[in-house]
């Protein structure tokens, strides 16, 4: 066995659920779902930051994601979903291998919007804030 759970149920050395899986990508039933239908995408090979993967290989990830909750939507008739990645440890990503939480979502589900995860307020203005993004390196 890897040190990486995920690389091992991408190449079928630990069962996972597995929904999808177009070669570069691959969807499975999160172990510890939030709510029925929770999945998560990843990409086949390693990568641990978005930073890291190849932009193909992340246009393959999006659009398993788009495949993906498109199935939700049939099997489970979710028409809402939050989609979001946790990337590094320190925003709460535990399985050190990319990957695209589909959470689907209902009204009164008791969940929150982007908004809600941090509540810590700016300390630097929008102007400001744009200046450095123009300016940084990609």
């Amino acid at each position: 066995m890897s040190q990486c759970i995920f690389c091992d149920i991408a190449s079928g050395k630990t069962p996972g659920h597995i929904v999808h899986d177009t070669g570069k990508a691959m969807a499975f039933l999160d172990i510890h779902p939030l709510v029925d239908g929770h999945t998560m995408v990843i990409p086949k090979a390693h990568y641990q930051r978005l930073a890291e993967i190849p932009a193909d290989i992340l246009a393959d990830v999006f659009a398993a994601v788009q495949t993906v909750t498109r199935k939700i939507t049939a099997a489970l008739g979710a028409k809402d979903f939050t989609i979001g990645l946790n990337d590094g440890p320190g925003a709460g990503q535990v399985v050190p291998h990319l990957h695209v939480h589909i959470i689907p979502r209902v009204p009164g589900d008791g969940g929150g919007n982007i908004h809600s995860i941090i509540r810590r307020p700016t300390h630097v203005g929008l102007d400001e804030m744009r200046a450095r993004l123009r300016n940084a390196p990609a």
